[in-house]
């Protein structure tokens, strides 16, 4: 790791000691189900949906046994309804039939469940079964690699690639929540609060967003 990176690790850390996932959940099924729902969606609307839905389905089998067209209208304002009411009542078939009714532990085992790929299968791995496979690419982290100059690829794949290259293992879990947190916080998309970043000595896209928002 080179030396600039351990800095922004570092700075993020202290940012954001406690960064953790901002999606509620209290059991592996949870969070699975929560993950899904957050593809293209703010946790924030995805945590307003759950709250009533956790307490209507509680098991994988609960969910397995859901009536398609009801369901959708529960989870419709997470947006792509139809196709996340397909993959979370597929995925929960597949747990009661493949896994006892138990969210798998496993990376090989939750990407076979539909609507899960590395991403989901990351966060869940990391947030339950406190297991480090990868690296969860959002689209804040994809954001933030590129304007701290971590990757200058475009695809969340090759994204996460480029991180684990360069950030050590054990941070790989809170690493994507700092970025996130300072996604949320001071990187916003629109426009970065620039005069307020910690990182603004080691950010190559500093000048750059000084010039076009900030100096008239």
């Amino acid at each position: 790791m080179d030396k600039r990176t351990a800095q922004i690790i570092d700075l993020l850390k202290k940012e954001y000691p406690k960064a953790k996932t901002a999606l509620n959940f209290k059991t592996p099924l949870d969070i699975l189900v929560a993950t899904i729902l957050s593809a293209q969606c703010t946790d924030k609307r995805v945590n307003m949906v759950t709250e009533s839905l956790f307490k209507k389905y509680k098991t994988a089998q609960d969910y397995a046994k859901a009536n398609p067209a009801k369901f959708e209208q529960e989870i419709r304002s997470t947006g792509f309804y139809k196709n996340k009411t397909k993959s979370i009542i597929a995925a929960a078939k597949a747990i009661v039939e493949k896994y006892n009714g138990k969210v798998p532990d496993t990376m090989e085992e939750l990407i076979t469940l539909s609507g899960v790929a590395r991403k989901t299968a990351t966060v869940v791995l990391f947030n339950v079964f406190h297991k480090i496979e990868g690296i969860t690419v959002d689209t804040h982290v994809i954001r933030l690699s590129q304007r701290l100059g971590l990757s200058k690829n475009t695809d969340a794949v090759k994204i996460e690639q480029d991180l684990i290259k360069i950030i050590p293992k054990p941070l790989w879990g809170k690493f994507a929540y700092w970025l996130i947190e300072h996604g949320r916080n001071i990187c916003i998309a629109k426009k970065p609060l620039c005069p307020q970043c910690k990182l603004c000595k080691l950010c190559p896209s500093y000048d750059f967003f000084i010039k076009k928002f900030y100096r008239t």
